[in-house]
């Protein structure tokens, strides 16, 4: 399971680093740690003008209230959220169409 908090590319700055970047999926770059793996960043051409941070990766991940639950159909089936946020089956933001779904790609 992962939690992403979302930005504007030009909002976000690390203070020390640079995380290392790869793509396994066209249009789909994900930066992590080189030292330690952990993840840090998903950017997806198809949500231009966005990028992700994993809340695992900020000082102070309780400030960050989830606003929706993405991908409900792809939870574990024991995962339960006792909240009524929205349980949105595939992306919570509007993706470019011409982009398709990165699982498709």
């Amino acid at each position: 399971m992962t939690i992403w908090v979302g930005y504007r590319p030009r909002q976000f700055r690390l203070t020390r680093g640079q995380p290392r970047e790869f793509s396994k999926t066209r249009g789909v770059v994900r930066g992590f740690c080189e030292k330690c793996g952990t993840s840090i960043t998903y950017r997806d051409e198809g949500l231009s003008d966005e990028l992700y941070v994993t809340i695992g990766f900020l000082d102070h991940p309780e400030r960050f209230r989830p606003q929706a639950h993405a991908y409900w159909r792809l939870r574990l089936p024991w995962l339960e959220f006792p909240d009524r946020l929205p349980r949105i089956d595939t992306y919570s933001r509007r993706r470019d169409p011409a982009f398709r779904n990165p699982a498709d790609r």
